[in-house]
């Protein structure tokens, strides 16, 4: 309430001419010196001790404050000289916390001087974002020798909420709020190095890049693709040098930031399945869970992007001429899908994520691989025999080839539950589409090569299947 009550007159001063600016600037430093004063020399008797923190925090925030002020609104101090005196004030703040053994001190002082320098400086500027920051700055070798680990949190959240605010408001250059990503992601690590599973510094590490990615969706689209990407490189190279729980944040934060990039620069869902089958491939031979999961992302969003725009249900089901770009677009799209399907349960059962016997990641990836092989071979037989009659041709070899697959999934599947499981399925599957589906859509030769292609190949892998299964 007192700090409150120093920026209020402050305010108050300046709106009714009271003081000059000088006198203001004095007033405050001498305030915030007696305050301090009286705070140390209350330390000396252990029971004014609960006493003495709050006005030495008050007192040290109000020389922070007045430092500002005469900085930002009187140019007294060049800026260069307001941040050298700014940081004094703050490293005696935390100087004196640590000595007298108080976390709470230490809290107290950054947290109000974040909260009430935007008061004074009259909104979210440069000047402003570069005063946290040397707060920030200020309490990392206090959290390396103490190990107070809220503390990183306060000194974090002003300057990187100042960042989004300012950058929200277009007060801000972008290179200030790369700079207030790249302060707080940076003081993040340091602390991490000494303990990997502290949370607010990981908290800190993950929120770091927001900022950032914020700015980049306010620019236009080579910039915005230049900055995200940027971010998710610096990012994702973060992962593969630092082992261990900063690197998987790291890593996290560098996905999202490759999804923004992939989302601003390409249309559809393309790119984003090619980039879940690296990732699934790069998750299985680095061991990594977490590349995995952000596997199952790209591919989740991938394929809703790729049903929606590339290789929707209407290409499917209705026989209409379509243009070459968009049968190239829905082959590449359809293929990926298919490889998504497969290569994520295979990486997950390599991890031992799932077992292989279990059904759950199976039939998710079944239905994908159907409409992604459906879509490439109709796709396909369009772009080669033009029209209706590419329709008709590509759901003939679509259903055959439903049959030779679940043909070739019930004998590896003698000894593997899912497989069998996928193979019955799979069967069901061609009969229904060939009553619901072919019967009515399809007309003359397509019609009859569907219905007999599909039904002798059920006979012979009936027979085969039959025979195998006696003789185990």
């Amino acid at each position: 309430m007192t700090l409150l009550g120093v920026v209020l007159l402050l305010i108050l001063a300046i709106q009714r001419g009271w003081l000059g600016p000088l006198p203001r600037v004095a007033v405050g430093a001498a305030f915030g010196g007696i305050l301090v004063g009286a705070g140390v020399w209350l330390h000396r008797k252990p029971a004014a001790r609960t006493g003495a923190f709050a006005l030495v925090a008050t007192g040290i925030a109000t020389l922070y404050l007045d430092t500002v002020a005469a900085t930002s609104l009187y140019d007294f101090l060049p800026v260069p000289a307001g941040l050298a005196v700014g940081l004094a004030i703050a490293v005696g703040g935390l100087l004196l916390a640590v000595k007298w053994d108080s976390s709470l001190l230490a809290n107290a002082v950054v947290g109000g001087c974040g909260v009430c320098a935007p008061l004074i400086t009259w909104g979210f500027t440069g000047e402003l974002v570069t005063f946290l920051l040397m707060i920030q700055i200020a309490t990392v070798p206090v959290q390396l020798r103490r190990s107070w680990s809220p503390l990183s949190f306060t000194a974090a959240i002003p300057p990187l909420t100042t960042a989004l605010i300012g950058i929200g408001l277009r007060t801000l250059p972008v290179w200030v709020v790369i700079i207030a990503s790249v302060v707080s992601a940076a003081a993040a690590l340091i602390l991490l190095r000494r303990n990997d599973n502290e949370p607010y510094s990981l908290a800190i590490l993950a929120i770091a890049p927001l900022p950032v990615l914020v700015a980049a969706l306010l620019l236009h689209k080579p910039e915005s693709v230049f900055l995200a990407g940027g971010t998710a490189v610096v990012l994702v190279a973060t992962w593969t040098i630092v082992r261990g729980n900063p690197g998987t944040v790291a890593g996290i934060a560098g996905l999202v930031a490759a999804m923004q990039t992939t989302l601003t620069q390409f249309d559809g869902g393309t790119v984003l399945l090619g980039e879940a089958v690296v990732l699934a491939f790069a998750a299985k031979f680095s061991r990594n869970r977490f590349a995995l999961g952000g596997s199952l992302v790209f591919a989740v969003i991938g394929g809703l992007f790729a049903l929606g725009s590339d290789v929707t249900p209407a290409l499917l089901v209705l026989p209409r001429w379509h243009p070459s770009a968009l049968l190239l677009t829905a082959m590449a799209s359809s293929a990926l899908l298919l490889a998504a399907a497969i290569v994520l349960p295979w990486a997950a059962i390599r991890l031992s994520v799932v077992k292989s016997a279990s059904l759950a990641p199976w039939l998710p990836a079944g239905l994908c691989a159907l409409y992604g092989a459906a879509g490439l071979v109709l796709a396909a037989a369009m772009l080669v025999v033009p029209g209706r009659a590419g329709f008709l041709v590509g759901h003939t070899i679509v259903t055959v080839s439903w049959t030779i697959v679940a043909f070739i999934l019930l004998l590896r599947g003698i000894e593997v539950v899912a497989l069998r499981i996928t193979g019955l399925v799979l069967v069901a599957a061609a009969v229904a589409k060939l009553v619901l589906f072919d019967l009515a859509a399809l007309d003359g030769l397509a019609r009859v090569g569907a219905f007999l292609g599909a039904g002798v190949i059920l006979l012979v892998a009936g027979a085969r299947y039959a025979r195998v299964v006696a003789s185990r």
